[in-house]
């Protein structure tokens, strides 16, 4: 699971593991809590932010992709049937939060997703590099935002006042 010094993000994916998605029949509007729980960088390159947070630099392969895709599809999603250029694999917990490029961590999204969404990444990292909110409350509210889109606007207010 996603533990890294006392990080309990199990409570986090216990929070987040009843999550429905809406459903389309071409892509998930939000991850799979079964095949993305999340995942915490491992094998650092560096150390970020005043809590000194494991940062992996981006690496994922085209044969990882394609894996996070199929396994995306055997859920009844057809997103091979969408133009590609529609879709990034998303890091469910960002890079730049600590998050690792393990399959754990990755789901497809789509561009109606991530414009919704790619917002609270910058932010959250800035505010962690300010040391005003740290890597376990930037994963809740990142996580709570890519789960329930209809949240993102309040997450985002929550961010931005601090």
């Amino acid at each position: 699971m996603l533990m890294r010094k006392g990080l309990a993000t199990l409570v986090l994916f216990a929070t987040f593991s009843s999550f429905s998605f809406a459903t389309n029949s071409t892509y998930p509007t939000g991850p799979d809590m079964n095949l993305t729980p999340g995942q915490l960088c491992q094998h650092a390159s560096s150390y970020r932010y005043p809590e000194h947070i494991p940062y992996c630099v981006r690496n994922v392969s085209k044969s990882t992709k394609d894996h996070v895709i199929a396994e995306y599809n055997q859920l009844g999603f057809n997103i091979l049937a969408s133009e590609r250029s529609q879709f990034k694999i998303d890091h469910l917990i960002p890079l730049c939060a600590g998050g690792a490029n393990d399959a754990s961590n990755l789901w497809p999204q789509h561009k109606t997703v991530y414009d919704i969404t790619d917002p609270m990444e910058p932010l959250a990292c800035d505010k962690m590099a300010k040391g005003v909110l740290t890597q376990a409350h930037a994963i809740e509210l990142i996580m709570k935002g890519k789960t329930h889109l209809d949240q993102v606007p309040a997450v985002l207010a929550e961010m931005q006042a601090l």
